[in-house]
């Protein structure tokens, strides 16, 4: 019964500090901008359910290695703010593989798709017609985005697809 009441202790305390370090760092702190912030969330993830499930390790532990995970990711983003090499690192480089409706089979492999899995994407955007998909492009995050519109329409602006590998 002790270990209940202890679990139902803690819950409110870890989750309060993940809120607090979360409105110190931001939103950010759990966003998939990259496979390092991915990482990151799933730790919060581990470190919230091992604080509240092992009651035999001191809370302090769990909130010193919640703190080093903001702290970390503090670090880590100030960091790709500044130095590319930091970026390039770390994260992928979004990826086309469709673009004016032609499919790139090379990029689509290296994105580790299938074309099964980028018909089911495009129908999720609703596109209908391949001569309306401006771009496909998979992003760093592992996320598609699809660009589609009328094919006689204004085709998408050059800064959609800054940084994005053909």
């Amino acid at each position: 019964m002790h270990d209940l009441i202890e679990v139902l202790v803690r819950v409110p305390i870890v989750v309060g500090a993940i809120i607090l370090f979360t409105r110190l760092h931001g939103l950010r702190s759990f966003s998939k901008m990259s496979g390092f912030d991915f990482a990151i969330t799933v730790s919060f993830g581990s470190i919230l359910a091992g604080a509240v499930t092992t009651t035999g390790t001191s809370l302090d532990i769990f909130l010193v290695a919640l703190a080093g995970l903001f702290g970390l990711q503090v670090t880590v983003s100030q960091l790709r703010a500044r130095f590319g090499f930091t970026r390039r690192a770390l994260d992928n480089e979004p990826l086309l593989v469709m673009e004016n409706g032609e499919l790139f089979k090379e990029n689509l492999k290296a994105a580790g798709m299938t074309e099964a899995d980028l018909w089911s994407k495009l129908r999720e955007a609703n596109a209908i017609d391949l001569r309306t998909v401006h771009a496909v492009v998979v992003e760093s995050t592992g996320d598609v985005s699809v660009l589609h519109g009328d094919p006689n329409g204004p085709k998408p602006d050059a800064c959609l697809l800054q940084g994005v590998q053909r």
